[in-house]
């Protein structure tokens, strides 16, 4: 077959797998991104309430009925679905009914949180317009699984489109697309939140680049500076953060190569170029639009989403918070270092490539999901999907790994001398 008929296999495959799973993947932030699409569909405050909270719920109790079926002790009882959903639904319209009774109606989602909390998710239309056609053809339940199908599934396939364009092979290509699906990029990316498209907006970043460092300038600096513009609709600070590290490893490699008396290239100064003129019109545009500034953002971390009055001395609290979450973080990847260990590999893999100019990107691209865990430095945060984004690293550098190991153990036939009597005659 084609390469382009193999690249289906693994998304058809792993579409099929996630129908194990339909509902359950919700997080605390999921019904804001729901009610958001939901009104820009045309819903009233109040229908799009209504049907984001029997989605939540129903998933609650899915949940609930599943637990309690294997639960050693409680799996004679009868089924919590009717009574997880009651209760979920009242809690949930008790806290929506009195602040829409407050008078908190403003914007397009639903007032869930403290009106302060919800402005950062009014800032971030870009996932609620991507599903607004999947719930407005398949309803809710459905529609936001086969959008986080559609999503991750193209993750997969930039991931193939990215080593194809370093001329990988074939299994190569296809082993970085299994590779997506099965790491946390794909169980992070089937969650009905943003992480699954700031992935593959942030994988077409990385293929605009390898597109640019391949001789194809244009494509690749168009793609790089599309992927910006969409990453600042999801959720500018990744836009912020990848237009800086593209920069930043652009103009590295840059004087690195001047040093050493090379030409810089045309695709390594284009791509530094999109990178940091991604950064100036970030901050421009965050500005004269008014978005929450990051001392908002600081007050929302350490006050838990404005439970609690602001702090005094924000950064300094930060900071001291910081250096205890790397601590702890660093102490969990000793005690089970399969993270740092792909890490490794993957860098390797990178430095090791046909391309070594593509590395300092993947490694950019990479760090986005250290910049971004660093900003929200909470240990609990749902499994670590806030540093998902560094997960690129091992799904595209350990197939270049593969690859490099393989190419090395090759060994070209060695002619066989001829036989001196045979040359005689």
């Amino acid at each position: 077959m084609r390469p382009r008929v193999w690249v289906l296999v693994p998304a058809v495959v792993f579409a099929l797998l996630q129908l194990a799973n339909v509902t359950g993947r919700d997080t605390p932030d999921s019904k804001n991104y729901l009610s958001y699409a939901l009104s820009l569909r045309g819903d009233s405050k109040r229908e799009a309430a209504a049907a984001t909270i029997d989605h939540v719920c129903a998933g609650q109790a899915s949940v609930a009925a599943r637990r309690q079926s294997v639960h050693v002790i409680r799996f004679h009882r009868a089924d919590p679905t009717e009574q997880v959903l009651a209760e979920c639904r009242a809690r949930q319209w008790r806290n929506v009914g009195a602040r829409l009774a407050a008078g908190q109606t403003g914007g397009h989602t639903v007032p869930f949180m403290p009106e302060r909390f919800m402005r950062i998710f009014e800032v971030r239309p870009g996932y609620p317009v991507l599903l607004v056609p999947f719930v407005s053809v398949f309803g809710v339940t459905w529609g936001l699984w086969a959008a986080g199908v559609a999503v991750t599934a193209a993750g997969g396939v930039l991931a193939f489109l990215v080593l194809r364009t370093l001329r990988a092979a074939t299994p190569v290509c296809l082993t970085g697309q299994v590779l997506y699906y099965v790491l946390p990029c794909g169980t992070t990316a089937m969650r009905p939140m943003t992480e699954g498209l700031l992935l593959a907006l942030t994988l077409t970043a990385v293929w605009g680049c390898a597109l640019a460092l391949d001789g194809r300038v244009r494509a690749g600096v168009w793609l790089v500076g599309g992927a910006l513009a969409a990453l600042f609709t999801v959720k500018h600070s990744q836009a912020l953060f990848l237009g800086l590290c593209l920069a930043g490893a652009g103009a590295s490699l840059a004087i690195r190569r001047r040093r050493r008396g090379r030409p810089v290239g045309r695709g390594v100064v284009a791509v530094a170029v999109a990178g940091g003129c991604g950064v100036l019109g970030t901050v421009l545009l965050a500005r004269l639009l008014h978005y929450p500034s990051e001392s908002e953002s600081l007050q929302d971390l350490l006050t838990h989403h404005f439970a609690r009055p602001d702090r005094t001395r924000p950064w300094s609290e930060f900071w001291q918070l910081q250096g205890n979450f790397w601590v702890e973080w660093l102490r969990r990847q000793a005690w089970e270092p399969l993270f740092v260990a792909a890490l490794a590999a993957g860098a390797c893999g990178a430095v090791r490539g046909r391309c070594r100019a593509f590395a300092p990107f993947l490694l950019a691209a990479a760090a986005t999901g250290l910049l971004t865990q660093a900003g929200h430095p909470d240990i609990n945060i749902w499994g670590g999907r806030l540093i998902v984004l560094t997960w690129l690293l091992p799904v595209l550098g350990l197939p270049l790994l593969l690859e490099s190991a393989v190419r090395e153990r090759i060994v070209l036939p060695v002619r066989e001398r001829p036989d001196p009597v045979h040359s005689m005659r």
